[in-house]
């Protein structure tokens, strides 16, 4: 295995540079005929930007503030649920060890969705061919004692976004712990007609969901309708526009021994989808914050769909380990995981997307 920088400077087939910066933030570019994914390196691995080349589509969410470099930005006071939503620019996080507000833990407090996602990772790039390249980055959490190892790799002509994981506690104690996926998905997107597809069976309203959620606080139905507050029936697959004024937390479980998602446009057949292992992410969250999130940080300007893998539900690790479906980690264990992203078009559903992130049409 190969361990270099980016030097070739190639302009064909699969391409990979760590060499770039954007507002005094490290890059990782990867690319290749179909999509181009950029990881911000000095913010979590926050996937930026993954968009569909022949469409011209980039499917992350951006939100109103944008990418900001926390390095050069002073806030009037530190929020209580810490700095997440000050520096939230759309787009993917990982969170862990804490997934939802801020809590806390054995004297440690956790902020809004953990601590992988404020810190800068290493990065080495280990495969550099015009048929693969491939990237290693690696951080240590501070109030935690985990290491987490995540590799990206791009094949030639595909549209799958690979990701391997291996969690490590270095700590001498058992640690609980949420460990999940936050990708935002863009407006401009989402909004042209799109509907979802999931293999989940189930569907469970989060306890303190606001007065814009359609379902009352608790309830549970089978995928894709339950009955809302109206007393109507509501199809939770067709996602409503940005006039509905809605603001659901949702929860998307019994996903069977096949995790996975897809978004796709019914007019233009074109979407994006995970396919992910169960194993470690045997839940799917659902926000759907379309534009009826109010006060902050929103302000009613958020329309966005939020599917995200989880080891756990319901938010908050406090909340997770009294419901018992925490993820425990021994002294010294290792837990490998991984996720498949696939930006594909042609299709108006989806039934499946398997491990390698192949997409099988409905």
């Amino acid at each position: 295995m190969q361990f270099h920088h980016y030097t070739q400077e190639r302009n064909f087939g699969c391409r990979i540079s760590d060499e770039f910066t954007y507002r005094g933030l490290r890059l990782l570019v990867i690319e290749n005929e179909l999509i181009r994914v950029t990881i911000l390196l000095d913010k979590g691995t926050d996937v930026y930007e993954f968009l569909h080349k022949p469409s011209d589509t980039d499917f992350m969410w951006r939100t109103p503030r944008g990418v900001r470099n926390p390095d050069k930005a002073l806030e009037m006071v530190a929020s209580s649920d810490g700095p997440f939503s000050d520096f939230y620019e759309g787009g993917w996080q990982e969170c862990m060890p804490n997934g939802g507000r801020a809590c806390e833990y054995r004297g440690v407090e956790m902020g809004l969705h953990g601590e992988v996602w404020g810190l800068p990772w290493n990065c080495q790039i280990t495969q550099d061919d015009p048929e693969i390249v491939q990237a290693k980055t690696w951080v240590r959490t501070v109030r935690t004692p985990f290491l987490l190892e995540k590799t990206f790799t791009l094949r030639a002509g595909s549209g799958v976004l690979e990701i391997d994981e291996t969690l490590v506690n270095e700590g001498q104690e058992q640690i609980d712990l949420l460990w999940g996926h936050h990708p935002a998905l863009g407006s401009r997107f989402v909004e042209s007609d799109c509907r979802i597809d999931t293999s989940a069976r189930t569907v469970v309203v989060d306890e303190n969901v606001v007065d814009h959620c359609r379902f009352e606080p608790g309830g549970r139905f089978e995928w894709p309708v339950g009955i809302g507050r109206s007393g109507d029936p509501v199809d939770v697959s067709v996602i409503p526009g940005p006039d509905s004024r809605l603001n659901d937390m949702l929860y998307l479980t019994d996903l069977g021994d096949d995790g996975w998602y897809a978004v796709t446009s019914q007019q233009r057949k074109l979407g994006f989808g995970i396919s992910f292992d169960t194993a470690t992410f045997p839940h799917i969250w659902l926000w759907m914050p379309l534009g009826g999130s109010w006060g902050s940080p929103s302000w009613g300007r958020h329309y966005t769909v939020a599917l995200e893998p989880f080891s756990s539900f319901p938010a908050i690790l406090c909340n997770a380990i009294e419901a018992g479906t925490q993820l425990v980690l021994e002294p010294g264990e290792e837990r490998s995981t991984w996720l498949r992203a696939v930006a594909y078009d042609g299709v108006e559903r989806v039934s499946g997307i398997d491990g390698d992130g192949v997409i099988s049409p409905a």
